[in-house]
């Protein structure tokens, strides 16, 4: 005689440790969408804080390539950082001070176009002073720049006090 087998009951425990299971993966994964979106705005703001630096710097090396110790003047300086076309950034020039002059004496280098042999010139030390502000988030950044302009006599007189 054959014995008959019958199939047990099933308790569901495989189900419920499947589930178990399912919610942890999706707790793994939601914490770390929220990470890499954590991160991509951390990027985001460090990107736009070097734009800005970048941008301070184009302004005070425009200011730097002009005359400006004939009349230094507080002025904004548009700039198209990624060149297309559009304003990126204002930067703000604050008025150019003069914190040195010293005395050179000799001849002014060959470089010094302008400049009379027995004249008396002066290597003087200028303070560049630039604030940007980022018109999306409101973040500013301020970048000085020290530079160095030979002078004559009455140049430095004009302009160092």
């Amino acid at each position: 005689m054959k014995r008959i087998v019958l199939p047990r009951r099933q308790r569901g425990a495989t189900l419920v440790i499947g589930l178990i299971m399912l919610v942890i993966i999706t707790l793994m994964v939601t914490s770390a969408f929220m990470m890499s979106n954590t991160n991509l705005k951390s990027v985001g703001n460090m990107q736009i804080r070097e734009e800005t630096i970048a941008a301070a710097n184009v302004a005070i090396e425009q200011v730097i390539a002009s005359p400006f110790t004939n009349a230094p003047v507080a002025e904004s300086i548009d700039v198209d950082i990624n060149n297309d076309g559009t304003v990126d950034y204002v930067v703000a020039i604050a008025v150019p001070t003069c914190i040195r002059a010293v005395a050179v004496a000799g001849t002014p280098p060959p470089s010094s176009v302008g400049f009379i042999a027995p004249a008396t010139n002066f290597t003087t030390s200028w303070d560049i002073d630039a604030t940007v502000m980022e018109a999306g988030s409101g973040a500013s950044v301020r970048v000085h720049q020290g530079v160095r302009v030979l002078l004559t006599q009455a140049q430095k007189d004009a302009v160092c006090p």
